[in-house]
């Protein structure tokens, strides 16, 4: 029984509220199917992703945590992680005319928990600037509904048809265009965190496409690789320039990453 709670998310198919109880401060979050509309296809996945995700933190090894299934959908509930994902962490970089630069520190602590998940055989799917928690001891990476690297409940799993596209590496969109699914790998990850850092650090997505763009479009520019001539300063652009390299294997591993920053 929460002794407080706060709505802190309602999209299309997911709600997360912030719960205080006796246990601590919980993550709470509520999946139901989205109903087809004029502008989008029904999306019935929505409703399985909260189960999903807590199958994959108990494959992970994580305890504190529990999922289930109610009338709409499925809801999980995990502990909170306190502090600003680092699009707002980077948010005094991007004002005009600043000299803060990014901390490589902040950019250490994303890769490193981003490296900890591949250690463990996993991609995430769906790294982007939102699901780095940047903590006062360790960044956090949330959100692993969409991870792939082992097996969950057949009735909560579904395939992945991709992400939000201004991270998504050009073989995932090309993939989604050509056969509606991808597969998530750690090279398609690492793309995503550079990519994260780029737009954390500037403001400017890597891929150039008009904002109000259907998604189909999105995908071809970030497929054909259209990236816009947009860098971050100094020897941290140049590391987020390979990470977004068009060919997976021409991109770093994320260890590879974690040791050029730890030299920066």
């Amino acid at each position: 029984m929460p002794t407080s709670q706060r709505l802190v998310l309602d999209r299309r198919g997911s709600m997360v509220w912030g719960a205080e109880s006796h246990r601590g401060h919980y993550a709470v979050k509520v999946g139901y199917p989205i109903e087809a509309t004029a502008e989008w296809p029904a999306q019935p996945w929505t409703a399985l992703a909260p189960a999903r995700e807590g199958a994959v933190l108990h494959r992970l090894g994580f305890v504190d945590f529990a999922y289930g299934e109610w009338e709409g959908g499925t809801w999980n509930f995990q502990p909170w992680h306190e502090g600003p994902d680092l699009y707002q962490l980077w948010e005094p970089c991007r004002r005009q005319s600043s000299s803060i630069e990014p901390h490589i520190s902040v950019a250490l602590g994303c890769t490193e928990a981003l490296a900890e998940l591949h250690a463990k055989g996993w991609a995430h799917g769906d790294v982007q600037p939102a699901h780095f928690i940047i903590g006062p001891e360790r960044t956090q990476l949330i959100d692993l509904a969409l991870a792939r690297g082992g097996s969950v409940p057949e009735g909560y799993d579904f395939p992945f048809r991709g992400c939000l596209v201004h991270y998504e590496a050009p073989e995932i969109a090309r993939s989604v265009l050509d056969t509606g699914e991808a597969e998530p790998t750690p090279e398609a990850d690492v793309y995503a965190l550079g990519a994260s850092l780029l737009i954390s650090a500037t403001g400017w997505r890597a891929v150039e496409y008009p904002d109000d763009a259907p998604r189909p479009v999105q995908r071809e520019a970030v497929a054909a690789g259209r990236r816009r001539p947009v860098k971050a300063s100094g020897e941290l652009g140049k590391l987020i320039d390979a990470m977004l390299s068009h060919a997976p294997e021409d991109r770093p591993t994320v260890y590879e990453v974690g040791k050029a920053l730890n030299c920066l």
